[in-house]
């Protein structure tokens, strides 16, 4: 490795970049490139930039040909993840270059991949000064609000599922646990993994304003929460619809949601007063006529205005024991509708029966997304569903079970002791806590 001075030979050099915007700092970089030899500028495609940081404002294809329009380059090509070894065998060239800001943090682990792959082929690491700067920092965050805008967020679900194949969602109940959704993401082996959208359950959001999960909390309040995530994040919603009510109501949901900024609503086909599929046969449901839920299905199509916004039907016949020929029927009949996903959904911790109903749906319908929810089942890893055809994993309940546990045992401790200072060691210091609140 070394801090690189003019080179003026033809040697290759390789770069890597996925910005949405070239700025000052990136052409200062680009030109002690160019004097070190041929230029290969890699750009990383949508679903490597999505799965570290916010989605790109920007496709893949526009990006490219940003690049290709710079004087000097010699060829631009896809970079496929954070790591940058795929190209650099490919490529083998002669320097690397890149700030030298990645020598801590999460992109140390790139930074020490891309010295152990050079040295196996007798390539050089040049690292330049980073270009800090507040002109550069409010790009981005033009970026991000760019991002939270109704009609900028609303798309990118439909885009992200055609990307990866496979995208998950975490329950979000508010404007905090919004922001640990936005901002949680896992650095392994030189690639990143963070959720891809929120679900906003209908259950958390009963749950967290201390209600029963039976629709009490009406269609006014549940927006009043999207609005909430909306103001502070900018991943995609999805909207647990419960049955979707009367279908004149239900347009009306639709509508709103679309406004809004959501990305898809899922709707169950249940009718009658909301119980909780928790509780499966053990307490009285009716699953709705499905050509009746057809209908509402038809109907919220009808409404939308765009055709960014998601219907996803939600099939309850296996937590009502009706058996998979039905789970089947109705799944082709809601397709036929117009709906734009289906979710399986099981109690059963053993996932033969999903499995079963994948692989039987898949076999007729090869292009209609599939949803789940792993609350049960949660043995399978995202990998397997994705194997299987499955096309987004909802967490739906996993932070609001997290925090009851957490803050009763606070609430026990003192109690217990008559101060504060025993449950010192398990609190997050509130100064960490305001960092992820943004500012404006």
């Amino acid at each position: 490795m070394r801090t690189g001075e003019n080179n003026l030979n033809t040697k290759s050099v390789y770069m890597c970049f996925s910005t949405d915007i070239i700025h000052g700092g990136h052409i200062s970089l680009i030109k002690k490139a160019m004097n070190l030899g041929d230029l290969i500028i890699g750009v990383m495609t949508d679903e490597a930039v999505a799965s570290y940081k916010r989605y790109p404002l920007v496709s893949y294809e526009d990006r490219k040909a940003m690049f290709e329009c710079l004087e000097g380059v010699k060829e631009v090509v896809p970079q496929n993840s954070l790591s940058y070894r795929e190209n650099l065998l490919k490529y083998k060239p002669d320097y690397v270059v890149h700030g030298d800001d990645w020598t801590e943090g999460f992109q140390q682990p790139i930074r020490q991949e891309v010295l152990d792959t050079v040295a196996e082929y007798g390539g050089e690491l040049v690292e330049y000064p980073y270009t800090y700067g507040a002109q550069y920092n409010e790009l981005e965050k033009r970026a991000r609000e760019d991002l939270a805008l109704p009609d900028m967020r609303r798309g990118r679900l439909k885009r992200a599922i055609n990307l990866k194949g496979l995208v998950t969602a975490m329950e979000a109940h508010d404007g905090l646990t919004g922001l640990v959704v936005e901002k949680s993401a896992v650095y392994s082996n030189g690639s990143a993994h963070q959720f891809d959208a929120m679900w906003l359950s209908s259950l958390c959001d009963s749950t967290a304003k201390g209600k029963p999960d039976i629709e009490l909390v009406d269609m006014t309040s549940r927006f009043r929460t999207i609005e909430d995530l909306m103001e502070v994040t900018t991943k995609p919603i999805i909207f647990d619809g419960d049955t979707g009510g009367r279908i004149e109501h239900f347009t009306y949901t639709v509508r709103s949601l679309e406004r809004m900024g959501v990305s898809m609503v899922i709707i169950e086909d249940k009718i009658g007063p909301k119980k909780n599929s928790l509780f499966g046969t053990e307490v009285v449901q009716t699953q709705d006529d499905p050509q009746n839920f057809a209908e509402k299905i038809r109907a919220g199509k009808r409404a939308q205005k765009t055709r960014d916004f998601m219907i996803c039907a939600r099939i309850e016949s296996l937590i009502l024991e009706k058996g998979m020929e039905d789970a089947l029927s109705r799944a082709s009949t809601y397709v036929d509708a117009g709906a734009d996903a289906i979710m399986i959904h099981s109690r059963k911790s053993d996932p033969t029966e999903i499995f079963e109903f994948i692989d039987k749906f898949r076999a007729s319908d090869t292009t209609t997304p599939l949803v789940v929810v792993p609350t049960s089942f949660n043995t399978v890893t995202e990998e397997e569903f994705k194997d299987r055809g499955v096309n987004v994993v909802i967490y739906a309940n996993q932070l609001m079970r997290a925090t009851v546990p957490a803050i009763q045992k606070v609430a026990d401790m003192i109690l217990t002791n008559h101060r504060a200072k025993e449950c010192d060691d398990i609190l997050m210091p509130f100064s960490e806590i305001i960092r992820m609140i943004p500012e404006e």
